[in-house]
């Protein structure tokens, strides 16, 4: 029970990484607020989560829409008194390279994956600060780090994410908060197998084709990504700060012969 008696908010957790996380953290003993902008998907998540013995709400909110955040998070406050742990993990994905990318298509990807981090941590930071205690996990990605073809607009937003966190840790560290970052590499969720079956002619090769990437010969699972959320969620990782924690089969920092 290493999350015991935590309030943690997960946005974007009716499905994939977030969902996995959200089931983890339950049985971690975390009190878990799911948030998502799919009320089935949210609440499907909260529900197998209180199924499961563990303890969770569901709200509904648009990390994009300030007022829908701020009402989201007022709410939280109101039940539980307080947010131990804060994961943006909301997000889209984004394909094209940039002369490719329409304005409209640029624009929805900055604001969901940027602006979801911003705004929930615009609201729950200032009750985070009063308790001065608090971990906020933004997600980013390895692609921060490396190129990948036409990922442009996905690209831009993953390596401010990880500028935000380095520069959110200078500010809330004399509050005792921790902001680090997780660097997931390809992770097979709903949204991956998805693209695969609708993008290309074999499915089946393409998928071959992208697990050769990792040096592990294999796409990550969300469970994987899940765990090291966990370790940032809980007490173990009080010394990391404004730390960048890859999730990646070794995409970064390796190459297949």
């Amino acid at each position: 029970m290493r999350l015991q008696d935590k309030v943690i908010l997960i946005t974007g957790s009716g499905s994939g990484i977030g969902k996995a996380t959200a089931l983890l953290f339950g049985r971690e003993g975390a009190t878990v607020i799911v948030n998502d902008l799919d009320s089935s998907k949210g609440q499907e998540t909260s529900d197998e989560i209180v199924k499961a013995g563990g303890k969770s709400t569901f709200i509904q909110a648009d990390v994009t829409n300030p007022e829908s955040v701020k009402q989201m998070v007022d709410a939280i406050i109101a039940q539980y008194e307080r947010i131990d742990v804060l994961f943006n993990n909301a997000g889209i994905s984004g394909v094209g390279a940039l002369h490719e990318v329409e304005p409209e298509t640029w624009s929805r990807v900055m604001n969901v994956n940027i602006n979801g981090v911003y705004l929930p941590s615009k609201y729950v930071l200032p009750h985070m600060m009063d308790r001065r205690s608090g971990s906020i996990i933004n997600m980013s990605s390895c692609i921060a780090e490396i190129g990948l073809a036409v990922r442009a607009s996905y690209a831009a937003t993953k390596g401010a994410v990880l500028a935000l966190t380095k520069q959110m840790q200078v500010d809330y560290a004399p509050y005792n908060i921790r902001v680090n970052a997780l660097l997931p590499g390809t992770i097979l969720t709903p949204f991956v197998e998805n693209y695969l079956r609708t993008s290309y002619d074999n499915p089946e090769e393409a998928f071959e084709s992208l697990k050769k990437r990792q040096l592990s010969g294999d796409l990550g699972r969300p469970d994987d990504v899940a765990k090291a959320a966990l370790f940032l969620a809980s007490d173990e990782s009080q010394f990391m700060m404004g730390s960048p924690l890859y999730i990646d089969g070794g995409v970064v920092f390796g190459k297949n012969a």
